[in-house]
């Protein structure tokens, strides 16, 4: 299964899902391949960083342009691929869509990453006409944790707007454990933080039922 995640602007959380997304599966005993195919490297540098631990391995594959074939051909090695791309419209991210399963859409609860919905949505749209079992997710990241903020409510509402989209249940808050693991080549299922053990799992088991 290949597992792409996309995004139209940066700062999302986007390479931070990704990693999270690998680091469980492994924990679940699956063969995983992390693709990174944005310029950053950010989940590059974390697999190297895992590496020198003795956690459960995640494989890394860099690769950029047309990554189409490389990711056919990484999907007969291996159960699940993860796929980190740019946070813009970009050759990776459009090529990915033409053959991945499950494609995931990181979006803050602010105007700025909503604006880019509606320009997402027609490239997902042109994506879908060749690639007919691709599923795309609106995935609510980087949200307050105050209960009382009402952000989130007000994104999911216009979420609703884009029948495309299908809407993810679990939130993934604004919390420190997520950035902090990252240098330890940790995910959070890894850290001793329930709150956000449970929000990664709970998007797994909506993801992968």
């Amino acid at each position: 299964m290949i597992i792409l995640l996309g995004s139209q602007k940066g700062g999302c959380g986007k390479s931070t899902i990704a990693i999270n997304i690998a680091c469980y599966l492994a924990n679940q005993g699956k063969d995983i391949v992390l693709v990174d195919a944005d310029p950053q490297q950010s989940s590059a540098n974390w697999v190297k960083d895992r590496d020198e631990t003795d956690l459960p391995k995640v494989h890394c594959v860099q690769r950029y342009g047309d990554i189409k074939n490389t990711l056919k051909d990484l999907s007969q090695r291996y159960e699940y691929v993860v796929v980190d791309v740019a946070g813009h419209d970009s050759k990776e991210l459009r090529t990915a869509m033409l053959v991945a399963d499950l494609l995931i859409i990181p979006f803050r609860p602010s105007q700025l990453d909503l604006d880019t919905l509606p320009y997402l949505t027609k490239v997902i749209e042109q994506a879908s006409d060749f690639n007919e079992k691709l599923t795309p997710y609106g995935l609510l990241t980087l949200a307050p944790s105050n209960p009382a903020n009402q952000e989130v409510l007000q994104a999911n509402d216009y979420l609703q707007d884009f029948l495309l989209l299908k809407p993810l249940a679990t939130v993934l808050h604004d919390r420190k454990v997520y950035r902090d693991v990252l240098s330890e080549g940790k995910g959070v299922i890894e850290a001793n933080n329930q709150k956000a053990t449970i929000e990664l799992t709970g998007l797994m088991k909506e993801l992968l039922p």
